[in-house]
């Protein structure tokens, strides 16, 4: 039986896995024994700073070792991990910080030449943050007070930090991690630690990710892909967990050559750069893939065995809400992996509203958004469907296809991108009299925006002031593209921007 809390599973992986490495990031090697160790080191620093159980801790940072033991940590002092998007500007990471009232934020240094820390600072960190702990990017620099060496903590430090681990229950909240909603506005959805692990045991199960597996990470800690996906499923495997700061096709395949890459999950934008990539490496080890969150070629999957080399690849599809819905299974042949999701998974069961509305209910559902029950009763009907606002249709084996969305939300490149919040952005550019955005197709980030743009009279607005004082408020994923000057937005009788017939017209 799988452990149902997060400190559990670690002191699970430390007994049955032991000496066998668990994080490999450049020159640090931890085994699993020794992963347990920095854990509870990072624990102590924490109930130091006075957390106490249940409170909230922020970690903003790139996939390191340094981030998984932050993390765990936190959750094994019986805090809950709030992990922020390090694509969010100041402003964006701010208003988590703010609305999750998070007491705790552990942040990288200087990463991509940017001091995270010092833009939140210059922009008013919140009152109730009472604790900011700094961690370095690079893998093999010390951070004694977090995450380096473990020093044996005084005794009755230690007592308190495996009191604190054994007291967290498995129906407590482990995780908040905030995604945008259709009306622009984030929000937290929380997850119990039994729920948590449940979608990571479901996932590695259906996937076959097994002890000795190399796993390469280069999904986002701060996603349920890279967080629940990546670090929870290795813990309960015994995968070797390798992680990837910044995806680069060159590092990336001299990665899978020099670990030994057996497994490495993520959107189809990242097989399709490896595949795009010149090299010599040898890739040889590679055996499981398994991406999603975007139409994915059938040309893409037969190249992904015949090119790359897995012998398993794999579709499944997922939110934030429910992490796990549905996925292919080993041995679906090409065509049903490329042009389905697979079939449910995760103990959830799944129906289609009469519009085609997918719905989905089961044990590991979100409890909720944290501090918005009025956003959680419109996303859970009273039966306990979540109402996920994609549209899809399943075919005579179960199989799920997604075929639209209700509520205009596109991917690209992996991440969701939501209209409605670029649209309130432009509404505070000076000139901007009205503003729609669709997603348009885009060969290797599957869809980006483009802005459809009114502008007042006697305005004088270019490309490049749209896209500007875009970059300079939202996340770069979030930006558009492209920009398209109009006389005006075609509506319905209602005034409802037709957009539509804006993407009939791109």
């Amino acid at each position: 039986m799988n452990p149902s809390t997060i400190p559990a599973a670690l002191h699970s992986a430390a007994q049955r896995f032991g000496a066998a490495e668990a994080v490999v990031d450049g020159e640090t090697r931890w085994n699993f024994t020794g992963l347990l160790d920095r854990v509870r080191a990072a624990a102590g620093v924490f109930l130091g700073a006075d957390l106490h159980p249940g409170d909230r801790v922020a970690v903003l940072g790139p996939n390191t070792a340094h981030w998984i033991v932050a993390a765990l940590g936190a959750l094994y002092a019986g805090g809950t991990l709030v992990p922020l998007n390090t694509r969010f500007t100041a402003a964006e990471t701010l208003d988590v910080l703010t609305r999750s009232g998070a007491k705790a934020l552990v942040v990288t240094e200087e990463f991509l030449g940017v001091d995270r820390l010092a833009e939140l600072r210059r922009a008013g960190l919140p009152p109730e943050l009472r604790t900011v702990l700094r961690i370095p990017v690079d893998s093999a620099a010390p951070a004694p007070d977090l995450t380096g060496s473990p020093v044996p903590p005084h005794a009755v430090v230690a007592r308190a930090v495996v009191a604190r681990a054994e007291s967290v229950r498995d129906n407590e909240v482990s995780d908040i991690l905030y995604t945008s909603g259709t009306t622009g506005r984030s929000k937290g959805a929380m997850s119990a630690h039994h729920q948590s692990l449940g979608v990571a045991a479901a996932w590695a199960e259906l996937a076959g990710l097994r002890t000795g597996d190399r796993y390469l990470v280069v999904n986002p800690f701060f996603h349920s892909f890279g967080y629940k996906i990546g670090i929870l499923a290795s813990l309960l495997t015994g995968a070797t967990l390798v992680p990837q700061a910044v995806f680069d096709p060159a590092t990336t395949v001299r990665l899978i050559e020099r670990e030994r890459i057996t497994v490495l999950p993520g959107a189809p934008t990242i097989y399709q750069s490896l595949l795009d990539h010149e090299h010599t490496a040898d890739l040889s080890t590679l055996r499981l893939a398994v991406t999603g969150a975007a139409v994915v070629p059938v040309r893409l999957v037969e190249r992904m065995r015949t090119e790359l080399g897995f012998d398993t690849v794999l579709t499944a599809y997922g939110l934030t809400e429910a992490v796990v819905a549905t996925m292919c299974h080993p041995g679906d042949d090409p065509v049903t992996v490329a042009t389905t999701c697979g079939r449910p998974a995760a103990g959830f069961e799944l129906r289609l509203a009469g519009d085609g509305e997918i719905l989905l209910r089961g044990p590991n559902l979100m409890l909720g958004y944290l501090d918005d029950p009025v956003a959680t009763a419109a996303a859970i009907d009273g039966d306990g469907w979540l109402h996920t606002g994609d549209i899809g249709r399943l075919d005579e084996h179960g199989c799920l296809t997604i075929t639209d969305r209700l509520k205009d939300m596109y991917i690209s490149g992996g991440f969701n991108v939501y209209p409605a919040e670029i649209e309130k952005a432009l509404a505070g550019l000076d000139g901007v009299s009205a503003a729609a955005v669709i997603g348009v197709p885009d060969e290797r980030l599957g869809e980006v925006g483009r802005a459809f743009v009114v502008t007042g009279p006697g305005a004088a607005l270019s490309t490049s002031d749209v896209l500007e004082f875009c970059k300079a408020r939202l996340a770069n994923f979030k930006v558009p593209r492209s920009v398209e000057f109009r006389d005006s937005l075609p509506r319905n009788a209602s005034g409802k921007v037709l957009k539509q017939r804006l993407r009939e017209e791109s």
